[in-house]
């Protein structure tokens, strides 16, 4: 299946679970293809064919877009290694939830959770240790006599007891001996943080990047990213703002794309223009002129303008 097919699937899915869905975006290369909101649940999502080609750059720009949007990371694919995904099963790349575009619509559209998670050597599940150590209990069994029943040593059920996770056979071993469930399914939209955006590190921005310093001068913190249709996102007294940075030929056309983004994250938007003197709206997107920013003293004063500026959807007169 080709990606342009899978973005039209996926897409399908989250609207028919009811969610707002961003327009489309062709620009690469690209931390995420589109953002779903929907009861308030904001997902960033990633979509490739093979889960596998997603960079730890990219990851990382997935999750701290997630992060400071106030939603949770997904990579929905196809295939991981030589192999599709399993429908109903949950990979982790980099940290970040991966999944079919099938398990997708289980979870979302009919309320079916995953119950597997893959891991070197195949297919786990996490066990409810508690209700496990009360279904022992309550037979009178030690952990030596369910080892036994099971096939595995008095330690493995303690440490299925103490949460580890396990084979999906040992599984099916227990739910059977215990005619109950013990599984617990995985929550896809319920995930801490990954590990690799808990400290952020300083990039220095390249070529046509975003210089750090004097937006850094009005209290604003500034998050570079890499793939994002907006070069940075800007946060101050806690908004934030998606930001585009460059010539107008060339950031003013992501305006409307920022804009839209921006409406289904419930953020602010703002393209800074090098090469532009005044400041206008294009949708929700404030367009300002570089120079223009060093009139302002700090944050606040940016976010009137946000909020003040007339709304003009045309770029034509640049």
């Amino acid at each position: 299946m080709s990606q342009e097919r899978q973005l039209q699937l996926v897409t399908s899915v989250m609207i028919s679970a009811g969610f707002e869905v961003s327009e489309k975006f062709t620009l690469r290369p690209r931390s995420f293809d589109l953002i779903a909101r929907n009861n308030g649940t904001l997902l960033v999502i990633k979509v490739v064919t093979h889960i596998d080609s997603v960079s730890e750059e990219a990851a990382f720009d997935l999750d701290v877009i997630a992060q400071h949007l106030g939603g949770v990371p997904l990579i929905v694919g196809e295939r991981a290694r030589e192999a599709e995904l399993e429908r109903g099963a949950v990979y982790v790349r980099y940290g970040i939830y991966a999944i079919s575009v099938a398990t997708l619509y289980d979870y979302f559209v009919e309320k079916i959770p995953p119950l597997v998670y893959a891991s070197p050597g195949g297919l786990y599940v996490n066990i409810n240790g508690d209700a496990l150590r009360e279904l022992r209990e309550r037979r009178s069994m030690s952990l030596g006599d369910l080892g036994q029943v099971l096939g595995v040593s008095r330690r493995t059920i303690s440490k299925y007891e103490s949460g580890m996770g396990t084979t999906l056979d040992v599984a099916i071993r227990i739910e059977e001996y215990f005619n109950t469930g013990v599984v617990e399914s995985i929550d896809i939209v319920k995930r801490e943080p990954a590990g690799p955006a808990n400290e952020e590190p300083k990039r220095e921005p390249g070529p046509g990047g975003i210089p750090i310093g004097f937006l850094e001068e009005l209290g604003m913190q500034l998050h570079t990213l890499r793939g994002a249709p907006f070069q940075a996102l800007l946060t101050f007294d806690r908004h934030t703002i998606l930001t585009g940075y460059g010539p107008a030929q060339k950031v003013v056309k992501r305006a409307a794309l920022i804009s839209n983004l921006s409406k289904i994250a419930k953020k602010h938007a703002m393209c800074v223009i090098t090469d532009y003197h005044h400041e206008k709206k294009i949708g929700r997107t404030l367009v300002i002129g570089e120079d223009r920013l060093h009139d302002l003293r700090d944050g606040s004063e940016l976010l009137d303008l946000i909020g003040d500026s007339g709304t003009d959807p045309s770029s034509a007169d640049w």
